[in-house]
């Protein structure tokens, strides 16, 4: 069930390269947020309730993942999937050693920035758009933000009624962008069509498997299989998208994967699946 939400989300943002051309990342990140609102208020129907629970929260929760997510998509326009995952896998990799104080975390912390130095051409790697790098790391630290809110949104509201409103203004804060980039090529057949797909892909289906996992699992292993997200992006990329990476930066990914995986498992604590 992890492996098929990891592989959910990732083939989701692939199938959202498609339609970069036509309506832009801000584009394709406004109809995900969009179709992924109208699932979760669909699933858990949030009242007033909700919202008057506690709305500063929610409403940074929702600049956390409109951020997340217009970062990543305008990313993976500049950059290869696989090393965008890997940059973006910063976030929760430094809330990991953050929780964990462990001496041992040290040597995870050299592994991540050794393979992030490989990744970016800072000890022998190839050319990469700079831009795509700085927004990748934004993206990143935005999923950490997500990470730190999502415990308080826990503690504040039941279920995912307090995830659904935090999407919908979401959908609501990346709309000028989306429209700005897409204008009336949003409301095309295909576009609307491809939008659904990944909207399920990246949201509906990985959310459904991973609280199915999370029952079966404890949280240190849950934490470190997810680990494994940078080097199924790079798969990802290279069987969907055609993007062939260099031994050096498949050194790069596997660095990264193993200072993941070894710091999830030392805080015992999951890295959430990215929204």
């Amino acid at each position: 069930m992890v492996l098929g939400a990891i592989f959910s989300i990732q083939t989701g943002a692939a199938i959202a390269t498609d339609l970069f051309p036509e309506v832009g990342p801000a584009g394709v990140v406004f109809i995900r947020a969009l179709v992924s609102t109208i699932f979760l208020v669909a699933i858990w129907r949030p009242g007033v309730a909700t919202v008057r629970a506690a709305p500063r929260l929610l409403f940074v929760f929702g600049i956390a993942l409109g951020g997340m997510n217009l970062c990543f998509y305008e990313a993976i326009d500049r950059i290869p999937l696989g090393t965008a995952v890997t940059l973006e896998f910063v976030g929760p990799l430094t809330v990991a050693l953050i929780t964990s104080r462990r001496r041992i975390d040290w040597i995870w912390a050299g592994l991540a920035a050794a393979g992030i130095l490989l990744l970016t051409g800072g000890i022998g790697g190839g050319d990469i758009d700079p831009v795509g790098v700085v927004l990748a790391l934004c993206a990143g630290a935005f999923w950490g933000s997500y990470i730190l809110l999502g415990k308080r949104m826990g503690r504040a509201f039941n279920g995912g009624k307090g995830l659904a409103v935090a999407m919908a203004i979401s959908a609501i804060l990346t709309a000028p962008f989306g429209i700005a980039g897409g204008g009336t090529s949003l409301i095309e057949p295909k576009v609307l069509l491809i939008g659904l797909i990944v909207g399920v892909l990246s949201s509906a289906l990985p959310f459904t498997l991973e609280l199915e996992a999370m029952r079966r699992m404890p949280s240190s292993v849950f934490g470190v299989m997810m680990s494994l997200e940078p080097a199924v992006a790079a798969t990802v990329g290279l069987v969907l998208l055609g993007q062939v990476m260099v031994p050096l930066e498949v050194l790069a990914i596997l660095l990264v994967v193993v200072a993941s995986a070894g710091a999830l498992y030392s805080a015992r604590a999951p890295a959430p699946l990215e929204p």
